[in-house]
């Protein structure tokens, strides 16, 4: 496209699965797979959980669960 600069890494890669939904994942600078959405039936509700994780993740919370 013209006019737009083309990202490689990190990014959010927005596909369809093989049921029709919508998904994405996002990419590490190396290329790999940092985690992955659910599936969404609009493409607009995907990009929303997009936005969702930008919002939310910077104050996101680490747990580690107890061992027994």
């Amino acid at each position: 496209m013209e006019g737009f600069e083309k990202l490689t890494h990190p990014k959010f890669e927005v596909y369809q699965d093989k049921a029709g939904e919508f998904r994405f994942r996002l990419k590490a600078k190396n290329g790999g797979n940092i985690g992955k959405s659910e599936g969404y039936k609009a493409k607009a509700s995907c990009m929303n959980g997009i936005a969702s994780v930008g919002r939310n993740a910077p104050d996101a919370k680490i747990e580690e669960p107890e061992e027994d």
